[in-house]
């Protein structure tokens, strides 16, 4: 599978037990909290966004596409990608793989604004974050 972007970011995390749905596997919001934690931990590295930084990011957007179950235990690793840059926002992807196999349980994608915490408004996206968009 292809996704559109350059790879900015991986990160691995343990399904916890209490994950788990009355099915017998990762509920589906499961799969949004990681590519949240993963986003989060991504811009942090970045040092961008914290929560005492007058600009930050808000999604306006995002979406799933569910592969494959996801069922305990599994330890994910959630690959992030930086694509289109606008003016004030950013198109980032995700995939969801099982550590050990490669099995692709989720894509993922979201669409990052960035904005003025005081305004409310948007704002210029960091060119950090600019640079490491997709061309």
């Amino acid at each position: 599978m292809s996704v559109p972007g350059n790879l900015v970011s991986s990160l691995a995390m343990a399904l916890r037990w209490g994950d788990m749905d009355a099915y017998g596997h990762a509920n589906n919001t499961v799969y949004f909290r990681f590519f949240e934690e993963a986003r989060i931990v991504w811009l942090s590295s970045l040092e961008l966004g914290g929560v005492t930084a007058s600009t930050g990011p808000v999604i306006i957007k995002t979406s799933a596409t569910f592969l494959k179950e996801l069922t305990h235990p599994a330890t994910v690793v959630v690959e992030t990608y930086a694509d289109k840059a606008g003016n004030t926002s950013l198109d980032t992807y995700h995939m969801l793989k099982d550590s050990q196999t490669g099995e692709v349980y989720a894509e993922g994608y979201a669409k990052i604004v960035w904005v003025d915490r005081t305004t409310k408004s948007s704002t210029s996206l960091p060119d950090t974050l600019r640079a490491l968009a997709a061309s």
